[in-house]
């Protein structure tokens, strides 16, 4: 579909963007010229910062629905795919089926039909299709939809982010702070190598005007590897507070989490605790060189943030303002970028 030149706003489809990384990569589009237009479930507006209402284009619609996808697409020059939940909800048709795989293929219909080039989508480390668990089997084999769609794609399989607004780091900093006891998953050896959102969000903006990127997948993964008792005792330190862990065994915890997760506000889900009990590490070199970064610690992270009785989700975007300005010195302001 041809564009008129007056007309040319630059419009890049977004779904999932009300979500933590969605948020972030919304602000990150608009730094670099380009309005996000996001496709919104009705009654989520509330989700969407004023800055990126004002600064960009909602859509109302569902990702899970074709039509809706097809006329979100239409004069977009790109989709930055993000859509994805990590617990179903099956009663309201909210399924790992339906948001990876279904709304995947919606996506690439949707580029089809409007002659849209451009897609990038993001999955999962350890995302494959036929692997263990619903999470991992419905992302790989959405990224096999893309990879099969003769589309110019580029698919980003990060780990688990930190930064300003996530849930997972936020919450286990609060625990580690303020619980009376914390417990500790088996013997509490399973490793984490968490990204940066600013690092994640740089490759997926940038990316857009990066040719070389297209048809490569990447994982996205940080500098440093923790098992969790040292995530946890790292937290502490930089707190400095003491935590008495109490170690769970793997049965009794999955027990808990099933019975827990009957509950909506319990954010951990049982397909999500063996994502994380199997752990999650990869190369961080090609990626960084990749995008030319220099990815932040999650040690410095956790020093910036935790020693004030602030919690990073409580300080919010200034937090991610003040942790940028550490990092200058590596890359310059918009590598460091968590907005």
């Amino acid at each position: 579909m041809e564009k008129v030149p007056f007309l040319d706003y630059r419009e890049v489809l977004v779904t999932g963007g009300t979500g933590f990384l969605g948020r972030h990569v919304c602000r990150a589009l608009i730094a670099r010229g380009y309005l996000p237009r996001l496709l919104v479930r009705v009654g989520s507006e509330g989700w969407i910062p004023e800055d990126i209402r004002r600064a960009g284009r909602v859509t109302p619609g569902d990702v899970t629905n074709r039509e809706f996808v097809e006329m979100a697409a239409q004069s977009t020059e790109a989709i930055v795919h993000l859509a994805g939940i990590i617990r179903e909800f099956p009663a309201d048709g909210v399924t790992f089926e339906k948001v990876h795989v279904e709304s995947t293929r919606h996506v690439v219909h949707a580029a089809k039909l409007w002659g849209i080039r451009r897609l990038v989508h993001v999955s999962a480390l350890g995302a494959a299709a036929g692997g263990p668990g619903n999470y991992f089997d419905s992302k790989g084999r959405a990224e096999e939809i893309v990879r099969r769609s003769g589309l110019a794609w580029t698919i980003f399989r990060p780990s688990g982010i930190f930064g300003p607004g996530d849930q997972f780091f936020t919450e286990l900093g609060r625990a580690v702070r303020h619980a009376p006891v914390l417990p500790v998953p088996g013997d509490g050896k399973f490793l984490l190598q968490p990204v940066f959102v600013g690092d994640v969000v740089k490759g997926i903006a940038d990316c857009l005007n990066r040719p070389d990127t297209e048809t490569r997948a990447f994982d996205v993964v940080g500098p440093e590897r923790f098992t969790y008792e040292e995530l946890v005792d790292r937290i502490a330190a930089a707190a400095g507070c003491r935590v008495r862990k109490v170690p769970i065994s793997f049965p009794r915890i999955r027990r808990a989490v099933r019975f827990l997760s009957r509950f909506e506000k319990f954010t951990l889900s049982p397909e999500m605790l063996e994502v994380l009990l199997a752990g999650n590490t990869g190369d961080s070199g090609p990626y960084a060189f990749a995008f030319g970064l220099t990815p932040l610690r999650l040690s410095e992270y956790i020093d910036s943030l935790w020693r004030t009785d602030v919690s990073p989700g409580e300080k919010g975007a200034s937090a991610g303002e003040e942790n940028s300005g550490t990092r200058k010195r590596a890359e310059g302001p918009r590598s460091r970028e968590a907005a």
